[in-house]
């Protein structure tokens, strides 16, 4: 069984009356590399930093392989932390650097010198002890800041999106440098980012937090293929979202048409939310689906084209690697394993879901 390493308890939290973070429960695996997703000012970072020891709660606690550690300032706790600024400093060289807590620690000289090459080893930097960290690329900053951070060997690496400054396909590859990190290091990593791309890449788990509360925590592939509610669908990659009267079990109409899918147990002529993955709709000649439509937009994208189809009232997103052009007359239909179906919350700010432990 899977030891819990980090564990908050009921924790909220509030700025200038304002709540961030309310009666949040959140369990972090041993080994596990989770991140913490969602929109600015969901409380992600907020998060992160209570764990951290740089915010304290008003409420709730910080467990830490079983110990409250919620008063613990955050050097007394078993983890470091990379921010998106880098926070290097200047005067000194690299090795300098990434060598500053082992000596604020009081290791030895030879010890500190065996764990500053191994560490630059790591992330990529061999024989960069004598260099000055301000003739450093971004990404090359940013590596050496992680070399800091794993050097004092913490359980738990905090990073706060530490990939944001970086372009694109510098980004990318520090993606996969983070992954190895973790699987060479057995590290517990917990990342910050509003990149779902970059969530759903590098994470083992993903948390998708709104308006201080956690909407949904499963793997990438269920958070993408299940979303729990509106709001993961939509945040979570590209989604028709449609209003929808759950018939029956295994039976949903969609916009007057119905359309066979796999859910059960939501009761008769039900309103639900329907969310269908642009991926997910398959076009064909007009008659041969169940809704006909016409080709409205469209975009090359690269790997597929990208369209819009005007179907039963409804501007459906559509991408496919077959091109249909604007004015076509088409139809649709989607296989009823792709009809994903959800309870239409009773308030805006209804938790979707509980945590399931």
């Amino acid at each position: 069984m899977e030891k819990t390493i980090v564990e908050l308890r009921n924790v909220s939290k509030s700025f200038d009356n304002e709540m961030v973070l309310d009666d949040l429960c959140l369990s972090v695996k041993e080994n596990t590399f989770l991140t913490l997703l969602g929109p600015s000012g969901c409380g992600k970072t907020t998060t992160l930093r209570i764990v951290g020891g740089f915010t304290k709660p008003d409420t709730g606690i910080v467990l830490f392989e079983g110990k409250d550690i919620t008063n613990l300032p955050p050097n007394k706790r078993h983890l470091n932390t990379v921010f998106q600024k880098y926070a290097l400093f200047p005067n000194m060289t690299i090795g300098e650097n990434i060598a500053y807590g082992l000596k604020i620690s009081g290791k030895s000289k030879s010890y500190i010198e065996d764990k500053v090459k191994y560490a630059l080893k790591l992330v990529n930097l061999d024989g960069f002890e004598k260099r000055d960290v301000s003739l450093l690329s971004g990404g090359q900053q940013q590596r050496v800041a992680i070399a800091r951070a794993i050097v004092n060997e913490p359980k738990v690496l905090l990073l706060d999106e530490p990939l944001g400054a970086l372009d694109l396909k510098l980004r990318q590859d520090m993606q996969y440098e983070l992954i190895r990190l973790k699987n060479e290091l057995g590290i517990t990593f917990i990342y910050v980012t509003h990149d779902q791309e970059e969530a759903l890449t590098m994470s083992d788990t993903v948390v998708v937090m709104n308006k201080g509360y956690i909407q949904q925590m499963g793997t990438p592939e269920n958070i993408y293929n299940e979303p729990e509610n509106a709001f993961v669908a939509t945040f979570i990659g590209d989604s028709n979202i449609l209003d929808g009267i759950m018939l029956e079990d295994r039976l949903v109409e969609i916009l007057g048409v119905k359309f066979p899918c796999v859910d059960e147990g939501f009761g008769r002529n039900k309103p639900v939310d329907v969310v269908i993955r642009p991926e997910d709709v398959v076009l064909a000649q007009p008659g041969r689906g169940r809704m006909d439509g016409v080709v409205t937009h469209l975009i090359f994208k690269g790997v597929h084209y990208e369209m819009e189809v005007m179907a039963g009232g409804f501007e459906w997103l559509v991408q496919s690697t077959v091109c249909h052009p604007v004015g076509e007359e088409v139809s649709l239909d989607v296989d009823p394993f792709n009809i994903q179906i959800m309870n239409k919350p009773e308030s805006e700010d209804e938790e979707a879901v509980p945590i399931d432990e």
